[in-house]
């Protein structure tokens, strides 16, 4: 399987970017796993689950311009990479709305 994923992103680095999706079909448990070990220590209340933070890190490496990923390790590196940047925009997004965030400007 290893260099199967290895063929596939091959393929979607030489011009057929829709192999990503292939790709992320494959693996789908390991990033669904990777997404519960780093949501795990998230409150109660948080609003971004598993599965919506593995959609995000799809959106975000399937967006990106230049994404090189040369074989399956490079690319667990980027999605997990990607994970912990969204978990941490998710944070400042939702601690910026606990400062008033949008609020018209007292003076």
């Amino acid at each position: 399987m290893a260099t199967e994923i290895t063929e596939i992103l091959a393929a979607a680095r030489d011009g057929e970017p829709e192999k990503l999706g292939a790709v992320f079909a494959a693996v789908y448990p390991e990033l669904k796993r990777m997404a519960s070990l780093r949501t795990a220590g998230a409150p109660a209340n948080a609003t971004i689950t598993t599965t919506v933070l593995v959609h995000e890190t799809f959106l975000k490496l399937a967006g990106a311009r230049h994404l090189p990923l040369v074989d399956r390790r490079h690319f667990f590196a980027c999605a997990a990479r990607a994970m912990r940047q969204i978990l941490i925009d998710h944070a400042r997004a939702a601690t910026a709305g606990k400062r008033g965030s949008g609020a018209a400007a007292l003076a």
